[in-house]
């Protein structure tokens, strides 16, 4: 595993040491990426990297195959990563990489397992996350993992599993009237008002929040590593992302440019669509306004959680990496993607999150305008089990509970005398 070799500023590339815990760049307040020396990776690295990943399978199917791309610390893990690449019946070339299938049931698992890994290693005691739900469960678990407290914040509305997760971890739940920029400004404030008054420094809570740590896109890339491996390491056409806060997208385009750096790929990157729901979609309306940042989207109401982020903090950087890809930014009504989720679990055996199927409807929508041609390979992200969103799923189908069975049953039947 490589010793990380300095952080750097995505706006202004300042270079700032990984010594100690670093949040945002000192100058500018830009995200921090994880630096290695490519040039030293290069000679160390896995040469022959299909049959020498291959063979190491065996003993890790999980992200921490990719250890040779990652921070030099011993994992804090559950068992992320190497999820499915499920292959469409109905569409040709379209593949669904199914995260649902990691621990907490959501793509989440990735960026916080290897952001709690990273915390242990620095000795951090307590850490706080503002999240639409699914972070907010990664955090309590992979935090309990390490002994680590976990401080949540989370809106009303959350879907109950998330809510659940956090109390059957142990974590400190905080239930926010709110948006999760509500969350983010109420864990900003509690940091603050600890250090005003003194807190020691090893009880102030670390802000896990998207994007104002270098590490959790750190584990997000490891999807984009896990792709290009299971096509055979050769880019797909086109990869369709649901954006909320972007991490996973972020990460993707990161480990696109690091494989290619150390010759394990070639050929064109894939396009990059990053998919949101209409009601709350200020990535998609700057992309069509072709503005440089989102403007905060106001009254934010859908029922895909996730993807309720009304001013994402990557929100440039995704822009650019969508323009420069020679993707889209796509936006579908909630009515769009529950009909998709019931689609793809009718016709596909998929059950779907809500955010999965904003991917799927606008996949859909795109084929249909021929942005996408019919046969191009394309991985399209389920980025979370459809079961942890049943009350939120059936509140959108308008389905209630069936009344209470009896609590006893009469004996009798086929095989005993009534």
């Amino acid at each position: 595993m490589p010793a990380i070799a300095f952080l750097e500023c995505v706006r202004c590339h300042h270079r700032v040491s990984a010594e100690t815990p670093q949040t945002l760049c000192p100058i500018d307040a830009g995200s921090l990426y994880v630096r290695y020396d490519m040039d030293a990776l290069r000679k160390t690295a896995r040469r022959e990297h299909p049959a020498e990943l291959a063979a190491a399978s065996a003993a890790s199917l999980g992200m921490w195959r990719y250890a040779d791309v990652l921070p030099d610390a011993t994992p804090v893990t559950l068992g992320e990563g190497w999820t499915p690449m499920v292959k469409s019946k109905r569409y040709p070339g379209l593949f669904v990489k199914e995260e649902g299938a990691n621990p907490t049931g959501t793509f989440k698992a990735r960026g916080l397992g290897m952001a709690v890994t990273m915390a242990k290693k620095y000795g951090l005691r307590h850490l706080a996350v503002p999240s639409a739900g699914n972070a907010a469960g990664a955090l309590a678990a992979y935090a309990a993992a390490a002994d680590i407290a976990a401080h949540l914040f989370m809106p009303l509305d959350v879907p109950l599993a998330n809510y659940l997760e956090g109390i059957v971890y142990g974590a400190d739940v905080t239930m926010v009237d709110g948006l999760i920029s509500d969350c983010a400004r109420m864990v900003g404030e509690r940091i603050a008002a600890q250090k005003a008054a003194g807190t020691p420094v090893e009880d102030v809570w670390f802000d896990i929040s998207t994007l104002k740590e270098p590490f959790r896109v750190e584990g997000k890339k490891t999807m984009g590593y896990e792709l290009v491996e299971q096509l055979g390491w050769e880019y797909p056409e086109a990869v369709f992302y649901p954006t909320g806060g972007g991490v996973g997208l972020i990460g993707m385009w990161k480990a696109f440019e690091e494989m290619e750096q150390l010759g394990w790929v070639s050929g064109k990157r894939p396009r990059m669509y990053a998919l949101q729901a209409a009601g709350c979609a200020p990535v998609s309306r700057a992309f069509d306004e072709g503005a440089a940042a989102s403007r905060f989207f106001d009254g934010a109401d859908t029922f895909a959680s996730g993807l309720r982020v009304p001013k994402p903090y990557g929100d440039a950087i995704i822009l650019d990496i969508v323009r420069a890809s020679g993707g889209k930014a796509v936006a579908t009504d909630d009515a769009g993607i529950l009909a998709s989720i019931l689609d793809w679990a009718k016709h596909e055996g998929l059950f779907l999150s809500p955010e999965g199927a904003a991917a799927t409807a606008a996949y859909d929508q795109l084929l249909a305008s021929g942005d996408i041609k019919a046969g191009e390979r394309v991985v399209l992200f389920n980025t979370g089990a459809g079961l942890k969103y049943t009350d939120m799923t059936a509140d959108a189908m308008k389905l209630k509970r069936p009344g209470m069975l009896p609590t006893s049953l009469p004996v009798g039947g086929i095989i005993t005398p009534v």
